[in-house]
């Protein structure tokens, strides 16, 4: 069964990227199933839960960063549910989000088990339709806990999500303030922060060296260009956690492969064998080595070297492979949260001439929250993915 979820009043990703993002012609390409069914019984730590409304005041600002007011809000019950439990009861988020996600997985597949059960029954057609509301309100829920779960991680580090820009623009002009810069920045290790440094530099034209004055300067930009920089820093953020975790991945196996090696001469294989044996096994067991070990060092430099030369060796295939969206759920929640951030708040459309006038603390902030929110959702992606099967891209 396939069936994809359309979002209405919502543009795809590639509407916020510039041309130079989404250009299927070079190798630099940013482009944003089948259900396997495991019987399993769903979790009851939190079945009789009540679903508390949660709404964040903005308090004496419109701009208020509280501590729920994020941009997009959960409108599915688990993910209502779970900004309850986030903010009441804070130790058992991890918890409940686990419970939700298996008990979401049991759901679908039972639903699914059913419509293929009844294939051959006059119920057929109604199982069918059952299964397909089904997948469609499990989307709905995991995209709310995949939501919840980055914004668990934005709260680790004591950074605010950015409120809906139409709350924080003021005649015009938009300022967020506290900047978090080093709270962001903390995330990446340095060889991933020395990239997204440049990225800041290149989208937003803020040298790395600039001063004071420079920082607080302002610039003009339209709503939906400021919105396409956001999303494409988002998958750029994704595109590095991956091919950084790959980075890191073939690095661990030369050097086991090294160690092993090692060992392997440590032991003086010939000096164990009989006398007979020594002249006619160790002339094959040299050569073999001589061959490993020739090449083993320049394996071994082409690892170790910098995440930069690494990303830059990438043929178009692995590049492509690194850069696109796993999964179709991480694909519409881009856009929800991309919309709900720079969209009108009563229309949820983007006004795309407008023109706003903001310093370039402000954008680096917002760059730099965009870039974190990526890396953030390659590692839920991979987590979730583990207990609820998300739909392929």
């Amino acid at each position: 069964m396939d069936h994809s979820l359309s979002l209405h009043k919502a543009p795809s990703v590639s509407y916020f990227l510039p041309s130079a993002v989404t250009n299927s012609q070079g190798p630099h390409v940013f482009t944003p199933s089948i259900f396997t069914f495991t019987h399993r019984r769903p979790l009851t730590a939190f079945s009789n839960r009540k679903i508390l409304s949660v709404k964040a005041s903005a308090g004496a600002s419109h701009c208020g960063f509280s501590s729920l007011n994020a941009p997009l809000e959960p409108r599915s019950a688990p993910g209502k549910f779970l900004s309850t439990v986030l903010q009441n009861h804070r130790q058992l988020f991890h918890l409940a989000a686990a419970d939700e996600l298996k008990r979401l997985a049991y759901d679908r597949d039972f639903a699914v088990a059913r419509m293929f059960l009844s294939s051959d029954s006059d119920e057929a057609c109604l199982h069918r339709r059952i299964a397909q509301v089904k997948e469609h309100d499990c989307q709905a829920a995991v995209e709310d806990i995949i939501y919840m779960l980055i914004f668990y991680k934005f709260s680790e580090i004591r950074v605010p999500l950015v409120p809906k820009l139409s709350r924080c623009i003021y005649n015009g002009r938009l300022e967020i303030w506290p900047s978090k810069d080093w709270e962001l920045e903390s995330i990446h290790s340095i060889e991933v922060l020395e990239m997204v440094r440049e990225h800041v530099s290149t989208v937003i034209g803020l040298r790395a060296n600039s001063g004071v004055t420079d920082i607080w300067a302002t610039t003009e930009i339209q709503r939906l260009q400021l919105g396409r920089v956001y999303a494409a820093s988002i998958l750029y953020g994704y595109f590095l956690k991956s091919a950084s975790s790959r980075h890191q991945l073939e690095r661990c196996l030369t050097l086991t492969h090294q160690e092993r090696i090692k060992h392997r001469n440590s032991l003086q294989f010939p000096d164990l064998l009989p006398c007979g044996f020594k002249s006619l096994i160790f002339g094959h067991v040299s050569g073999t080595q001589s061959v490993s070990l020739g090449q083993g060092p320049g394996r071994l430099e082409k690892n170790l070297e910098e995440l930069r030369g690494y990303v830059m060796g990438f043929d178009p295939e692995t590049l492509q492979r690194c850069a696109k969206l796993k999964s179709k759920e991480a694909v519409c929640l881009i856009e929800k949260h991309s919309c709900a951030l720079f969209g009108d708040e009563q229309t949820g459309m983007l006004e795309t001439d407008q023109l706003i006038l903001t310093s370039f603390s402000s954008l680096k902030r917002l760059v730099l929250e965009a870039v974190a929110f990526g890396s953030f959702l390659w590692d839920i992606e991979e987590y979730v993915d583990t207990m609820y099967k998300l739909k392929d891209n």
